[in-house]
């Protein structure tokens, strides 16, 4: 038997009195969640749930959230986390294309209204699964003592099913297994010298597999205290960094550009580096400008990894005893071999650009009810990302772009995350997104989306020269569009598609 839940059981034997959630003024210690778990575990049970169901849950990073995780791994459910921001037509789709029998919604608010949504999708979708408030969560519980057995489950069960963004058609569901979850989980106490006490602030959404994985189960296992941030905002998370005394962080590019726009002197940043000991970023390659603005400022250097939903997720990060190289995500992790192959999926050697292809434990067992988009993007064993990247001699990765982000311009390749990386060392650009738009003659066309740094203005034309003097005449961008934002993901990421 092999069940995710072992890492909250085995914590909450080892260090019962530990605050394991703090949200707001509300603590939750290890044996408190560990409990509550039990009990969400018999509450489904006697409502129908039998092991193998899917049931998903819509829930910010809330003490929620985890209860009901955890609580349905230990019933032997298979956990479907949404984003509380999908609309009721996308929430309809995935109830019915996971098989959903339950759904457990958070209330959301006024402005959004998420248990209502859920109710009308579910109402909507086939099989018209359950809809539980997790609000009367208290009640649901009250009745069961939380003292069965957790289900056993195989370890190459499925344990979770996350939907990808659907950014390129309609979304899949990615199955991950109980044993590439844990062992993932696991992997930080293979990449970081170990610590007595975490304290970790949870910036990352849950429902995501890096915040998932990496945040909430990684230092689960590891015995650390979370403190919960529902929604990002720069200047929250900076007084929770310090109000916490936070050890560990972990987020996306965009967060860290976020501080450096509400922080430009680093003087928060500063009073939180006395006790963080690492930051890593994820999600995206993180900008070469940012690594050294950061480190200039509060020298807290940035730890880069790379992974995706279908890898559980991480595949790689940057070696602790090896100093760290800036733009590359670091090195292949245990158990996880990973190769840069061309269009015929042959190996490429060390400085060439090609697709990053991955396997090893982390994989996932396919897409879920999905045959031909599996054996698509797996094939001889190997994951195919979709990502462009390449190696250098020493074996450290780096992730060039992805493969659907190519500008092909009069014949040329244009990586946009090149260009991007050279508009973000200009001092007036605190983010961009370069994308490619259609030109009669040319194919496509170079387009930059900018947004300012606090207290500055971006003189287009002398951007334009900046990027000109750096980049080969192909590739610098021949409109510059200066926005105050750009669309962004829930996540974090920034959302091109959305760009006009």
């Amino acid at each position: 038997m092999l069940n995710l839940s072992v890492l909250l059981e085995s914590t909450a034997r080892a260090h019962p009195d530990r605050t394991a959630v703090v949200s707001g003024e509300q603590t939750i210690s290890y044996a408190e969640l560990d409990r509550k778990a039990r009990q969400l575990a018999e509450a489904v049970r006697a409502r129908g749930v039998r092991p193998g169901d899917r049931v998903a849950l819509i829930c910010p990073n809330l003490p929620e959230f985890p209860v009901v995780y955890f609580g349905l791994l230990k019933a032997g459910a298979v956990v479907v986390p949404l984003n509380p921001l999908l609309k009721e037509r996308e929430l309809e789709f995935i109830f019915g294309d996971s098989g959903a029998v339950a759904v457990f919604a958070w209330e959301g608010s006024e402005q959004l209204p998420v248990l209502d949504t859920a109710r009308r999708a579910a109402a909507a979708a086939p099989g018209t699964p359950e809809v539980i408030a997790l609000g009367e969560l208290a009640d649901l519980l009250a009745p069961h003592p939380g003292t069965a057995a957790t289900e056993p489950t195989g370890a190459e069960d499925p344990a979770v099913i996350i939907y990808t963004s659907g950014t390129t058609g309609t979304p899949k569901g990615a199955t991950l297994s109980h044993v590439s979850l844990l062992l993932n989980a696991r992997m930080k106490e293979l990449l970081i010298p170990k610590h007595d006490h975490d304290v970790v602030l949870v910036a990352l959404p849950l429902y995501h597999i890096f915040g998932q994985t990496s945040v909430l189960n990684g230092n689960i296992h590891g015995g650390a205290t979370l403190v919960l941030l529902p929604r990002f905002d720069p200047g929250t998370a900076l007084d929770l960094l310090i109000e916490h005394r936070v050890t560990l962080f972990s987020g996306v590019p965009s967060m860290f550009q976020a501080f450096l726009q509400v922080d430009p002197d680093g003087v928060r940043l500063r009073k939180a580096a006395e006790t963080v000991r690492l930051i890593t970023s994820g999600g995206a390659p993180l900008p070469v400008a940012v690594f050294e603005r950061f480190d200039r400022l509060c020298g807290l250097q940035i730890r880069q990894g790379y992974g995706l939903s279908e890898t559980s997720p991480t595949v790689t990060f940057c070696p602790w005893d090896e100093p760290i190289r800036p733009a590359s995500v670091g090195k292949p992790v245990w158990g996880v071999d990973i190769q840069v192959f061309d269009h015929q999926d042959q190996p490429v050697p060390a400085g060439t650009v090609g697709e990053i292809v991955i396997r090893g434990h982390c994989l996932m067992l396919g897409y879920f009810n999905r045959p031909e988009a599996t054996a698509e993007a797996i094939r001889d064993g190997w994951f195919h990302t979709g990502d462009l990247g390449r190696f250098d001699e020493d074996g450290w990765l780096y992730v060039v772009d992805r493969l659907k982000d190519l500008i092909l311009r009069g014949g040329y390749n244009v990586y946009p995350a090149e260009v991007e990386q050279v508009l973000l060392q200009h001092p007036s650009v605190a983010m961009t997104a370069v994308v490619g738009q259609p030109h009669e003659r040319l194919g496509q066309e170079v387009v930059a989306y900018v947004v300012p740094r606090t207290g500055h203005e971006v003189d287009v034309e002398e951007l334009s020269a900046f990027a000109r003097e750096r980049l080969a005449e192909y590739k610098y961008p021949r409109r510059i569009i200066v926005q105050d934002e750009l669309p962004m993901t829930s996540t974090g990421k920034i959302l091109k598609r959305a760009l006009p």
